[in-house]
């Protein structure tokens, strides 16, 4: 199925430098590809910065994506994440308002069974923070829309790296 659409995850090295990200993003917009995640920080080099980046796309769409990428000057390496076994996370905030004594005591047993935590309170709100796949945090974010009638919901990107394989063992 080579038209299929499915989520797709590339990471890239990339020089430090300023207008890099710009210069990246828009090579998606130029060619109306959509972002779905992006990603990037600064590595243990500080001249090298790496993105993950999550889009929907089909196999040829995605193959052209990585060419385009493999000839930007500022790209020093692109790895398809698509089909390699990676540690993947996404950061999620919720912040819950208008909370009573009953469901803000509901809302930590909701933060304790999904691996979150509450990191911030008040009289009656709650700020839930969540580092899990992005699967998880979909998952979490539902629960909470269908138990509370007012929250708010911040969420990052996925940031990635590859597992590391040990045969050995």
């Amino acid at each position: 199925m080579k038209n299929e659409m499915k989520k797709r995850w590339i990471s890239l090295y990339v020089e430090n430098q300023v207008g890099v990200l710009a210069k990246i993003s828009g090579l998606f917009s130029g060619k109306n590809y959509n972002i779905h995640s992006l990603t990037v920080g600064t590595t243990e080099d500080p001249t090298i910065s790496r993105m993950t980046i999550g889009v929907i796309s089909n196999d040829e769409v995605f193959e052209q994506i990585k060419k385009q990428l493999n000839r930007c000057i500022e790209v020093i390496k692109v790895i398809d994440f698509t089909t390699i076994p990676t540690h993947m996370k996404e950061v999620l905030f919720v912040r819950v308002n208008k909370l009573d004594y009953r469901g803000k005591d509901e809302l930590f047993h909701i933060a304790n069974v999904f691996g979150a935590r509450i990191t911030d309170y008040s009289k009656d709100s709650a700020l839930v923070e969540s580092c899990q796949t992005e699967s998880k945090n979909n998952d979490l974010i539902g629960l909470l829309r269908d138990t509370y009638k007012d929250i708010e919901v911040v969420r990052g990107g996925n940031v990635a790296i590859e597992s590391i394989f040990m045969s050995d063992r």
